[in-house]
Parts: structure tokens; C-alpha cells; sequence
């Protein structure tokens, strides 16, 4: 009767194992074969990888595009089918230009390990992520091109050069047009970089790589106030460019077009383009918010489903959306949206209703599974506070230093909150970062814990998440089916 038993358990157990493997996508995402997400991790509480694989997949999308090749983040793809660009960040740049032993080393560590071994469907390995932007001041303008051709070396001579590429995400700043003729036709590769950029395109053209590039409309509007806000979308503008008599109506297709026209005078006029991050924050300015985002990827995702392309390249084109989650470790440098790009919240919830196929459909992406939240608990500021106004903007700014306070920021979500408001949410943003430790709520006896909700309906408390990297699953597969059937298992034969 055992034998009997445990057979029947062995039946299940496959079948559960083979299903969950060979589930189909998502039939309303559907032929998204164009469209993949960036994958960022620079975030205090990651989800479990595995949790985001199951979203991506149940949200049909089939390429991610990462920014390291993170061990936990590389096994959860594991047989998953979806396409996978992993990278080299740009600090190891330098060793990998000059140290060939070294580039070999890594392809092994992170790319045939896990195309073999684990059945990652890698196709690219970016070589770093915008190498040549101004603000780095030249600092990888001599590690990039030779770092290039040595990760490329070392996939042809591990057997995968035919399979995965390497290329270099750039920004578009590497091109531009004259200030006296800003339109695509007289766009050019930067002439501080020309000489260097004309090697690498034709290197990548050689080597049946694409071109990789990010293209931000936001941050033209962003970056000048006297932008015309409605060309930064894709719903008509009453100020059009014309450009040898094509007509341009948004910025992406003038900005793509100029890269075109640069490939073409650089001699590589049919190279492949990748449109490697491209996007809308959601907080942290006055043209970063819900609405913009979604107005943004709805004339996007309606463009990209009817393959229309661009002027000077119709027809379809392969992009990848930035980014997927928010990441309250990012640099704010360039600005307080850097943390609020994400298509999800911190906690895995779509933002805004999406339709990833273009129909202009209304509906919400699926959300993560299985993310757990720390108590409905919050650290807020004493009433009594009010009284020691002054000792306020102290603690408020200690809080904001260690936590992400963006929120708060001129035209943020949260930018009309009261004295006692700024502190609250400083306050409790610390005490969710150190998981709600009681010490961590103090402030010199101006904070107090509460489970009173202080969220309004423009700025949001959160509670923070229990961090996928704190707690790492027992069972494989996290279902419990299986946890039954195994113990069923153990039971009878021991």
C-alpha cells in the first residue's frame, strides 16, 4: 500500500513540477516578442528574484535587461525562455581592457555558467552602461573599446560568439546636431568621442552586434524649461520639426533619427539599433507624476504595436522599458525622479493601468506574488513636537540622510505636507529602512510608533517589505503542493 502511495505522490509531484515549467504566457500579453524591461536592483528591500521572474512572465514579458550578472538573479531566469542581457558594470572596465585572462574569467563566471548550466537564454553582455556620458568626465574613454573586444574574444573562444554579442549601452548624448541646425539630418557622433565611437560601430557592425542606445524624453523636458511639452509625447504637437522635409512630432523619433543619421556618416548606415532604456518617472518633479507616465506609454506602446517606426527607420523596433521597480538606492544626482522610474512600486504594484500589447486596453499589469510586508506599523512625529519646532529640521534632515526622502521634494507627491508632516514621513522612512527597529524611532523623544495610517491621497507612508535577500526560501519552489508531497514522501519511506 506504501509503494502504492508514494507512486501516486512521484505522479504529482511531476505533474505539478512539468506544468508549473511549461505554463503558457499571459494571453492578453501576447507577441510582446519587442519589449523588454530593465531590471535594476539598487534598492535597500529586494523582492526574491524569483517572485519578479514569475511577474515578468505572467505579465508575457520575454527580455530583461540587467545591470550585473547577480548570482540570485541569474538563477531564478534559469529556464525560463526569457531573453537576458547581462552586464559588466563600469568599474571593472578598466581590468578587463587591459587583462585578458581576466575577461575570460568572467565570461565563465557569468555567462557560460549560467547559459549552460542553469539554461539562461543570454543573448548580450553589455560592457559597461553609458561609458562615454559627460558627467564621467573621459574617465572609461580608453577601457571601453579594448574591454569590448576582450569580452568578445572570450565568447567566441568559449563557443558562444554566434549566440551572444557584446555591446555598449550608450547614452544619447554621444550624438548631436549643431546649436545653429538642431535637426536629426545634422546630427553626428560628439566630436570629443567621434574618433573612438567610429571604431566601436564598426566593431559592433562586424561582429553582428547592435547598437545600444537610451533615449529619455523626459529628461529634455526636464533638463530644458523652455521644451515644448507636448513633443516630449506621441499624441501631436503644434510645433513640429521639419527636417528635409520630413515632418517630426515627438522627440524620440528626431532623437532616434539623429543616431541614424550618425551611424550613417560614421559608414555603418544598416546597423542594428536597440533601444536599451527608455521611460517616464512617476515622482520626484513637476513633470514626473501617474498621468505624464501613462500618457507617455500609451502613445509609446500604440507606436511600437503597429511597428511604425521612425522616418528614417520604419517598421518594427526593439526596446526596453525603464525600468521595472523603483530603487531607493539610486544615485539622485541627475535628480530626484532617479528613484521613481519604475513601471511597479517598491513593493511589486503597478503604478497605472498599461497595455504592454498597444490596443489601448485599460488595464493593470499583474502585480507581484507572495511579497510579505513588515507590520502595518508607522513612526511619526509627536504632537508635542510642534513645540520644539526647532529641533525639527535637524532630526528631519539626519533622517533623510540615511533614508529616500525624494518624495518630499519641490512639485513631489508629498511636497504639500506640514512641518510635522516632513518629519513624519522623514521619520518613518527611517524606521521602515532599519525594518521598523523600535530604536530606530526615537529622534530624541520627537517620534512615536503608531498604527494610525498617516498616508494621504496624494502621499504615501509605505510599510516596508520583508527583503527577498533577508529571507531566503527552505522550499525550492515555495508551493505548497509540493511541501505536501514531499513531506508525504519522507513520511512513508522513513
Amino acid at each position: 500500500m506504501a509503494n502504492h502511495i508514494v507512486l501516486v505522490a512521484f505522479f504529482l509531484l511531476t505533474c505539478y513540477c512539468l506544468s508549473a515549467a511549461s505554463a503558457p504566457p499571459n494571453a492578453h500579453t501576447a507577441g510582446l516578442d519587442r519589449i523588454g524591461v530593465n531590471w535594476g536592483t539598487m534598492t535597500s528591500h529586494p523582492i526574491n528574484p524569483a517572485i519578479i521572474v514569475d511577474m515578468l512572465q505572467a505579465n508575457g514579458i520575454r527580455k530583461v535587461k540587467l545591470f550585473d550578472a547577480n548570482p540570485w538573479t541569474m538563477t531564478a531566469l534559469g529556464g525560463t525562455h526569457i531573453e537576458t542581457m547581462v552586464a559588466i558594470p563600469n568599474d571593472q572596465l578598466s581590468q578587463i581592457s587591459t587583462d585578458y585572462s581576466y575577461a575570460k574569467k568572467w565570461i565563465s563566471n557569468n555567462v557560460t555558467r549560467y547559459f549552460y548550466d542553469h539554461k539562461v537564454k543570454i543573448r548580450y553582455v553589455a560592457v559597461g552602461n553609458e561609458p562615454f556620458l559627460k558627467s564621467y568626465n573621459d574617465m572609461y574613454i580608453n577601457s571601453t573599446f579594448p574591454a569590448l573586444k576582450n569580452i568578445q574574444k572570450a565568447l567566441d573562444e568559449a563557443g558562444l560568439g554566434t549566440v551572444i554579442k557584446a555591446t555598449v549601452p550608450l547614452n544619447a548624448d554621444v550624438y548631436n546636431s549643431p546649436n545653429n541646425n538642431p535637426v536629426p539630418s545634422a546630427g553626428e557622433f560628439r566630436l570629443d568621442i567621434r574618433q573612438i565611437m567610429h571604431k566601436i560601430v564598426h566593431y559592433l557592425n562586424h561582429t553582428g552586434a547592435p547598437f545600444v542606445v537610451n533615449i529619455y524624453p523626459f529628461l529634455s523636458l526636464y533638463q530644458n524649461p523652455h521644451f515644448p511639452i507636448d513633443f516630449a509625447f506621441f499624441d501631436g504637437t503644434d510645433k513640429p520639426i521639419i527636417d528635409k522635409g520630413v515632418k517630426y512630432t515627438n522627440v524620440f523619433d528626431a532623437n532616434f533619427d539623429m543616431l541614424v543619421w550618425s551611424l550613417k556618416k560614421a559608414g555603418v548606415p544598416n546597423m542594428k539599433i536597440i533601444v536599451g532604456e527608455v521611460g517616464w518617472p512617476t515622482d520626484g518633479d513637476k513633470n514626473a507624476n501617474i498621468q505624464n507616465a501613462r500618457r507617455f506609454y500609451d502613445g509609446f506602446l500604440q507606436k511600437i504595436a503597429k511597428k511604425v517606426g521612425t522616418p528614417k527607420r520604419p517598421g518594427g523596433m526593439e526596446v526596453y522599458l525603464f525600468g521595472l521597480i523603483d530603487e531607493n538606492q539610486k544615485s539622485i544626482l541627475p535628480g530626484n525622479f532617479e528613484r521613481h522610474w519604475g513601471l511597479f512600486t517598491y513593493d511589486g504594484r503597478p503604478k497605472f493601468a498599461m497595455d504592454l500589447t498597444g490596443t489601448g486596453k485599460d488595464q493593470y499589469l499583474e502585480g507581484a506574488k507572495g511579497v510579505e510586508h513588515l507590520p502595518a506599523q508607522w513612526c511619526v512625529s509627536k504632537k508635542a513636537a510642534e513645540e520644539r519646532y526647532y529641533d525639527l529640521p535637524n532630526s528631519i534632515n539626519y533622517a533623510c540622510q540615511m533614508t529616500d526622502c525624494t518624495a518630499l521634494g519641490y512639485n513631489s507627491s508629498c511636497n504639500g505636507l506640514s512641518l510635522l508632516g516632513n518629519a513624519s514621513y522623514a521619520f518613518n522612512m527611517y524606521f521602515q529602512m532599519h525594518d521598523q527597529d523600535v530604536r530606530a524611532c526615537n529622534f530624541n523623544g520627537l517620534a512615536i510608533i503608531t498604527e494610525e495610517n498617516p498616508s494621504t491621497h496624494e502621499c504615501l507612508f509605505p510599510v516596508q517589505i520583508i527583503s527577498g535577500s533577508q529571507k531566503k526560501e527552505a522550499v525550492v519552489f515555495g508551493a505548497p503542493l509540493l511541501v505536501l508531497l514531499i513531506s508525504l514522501i519522507y513520511h512513508i519511506l522513513v
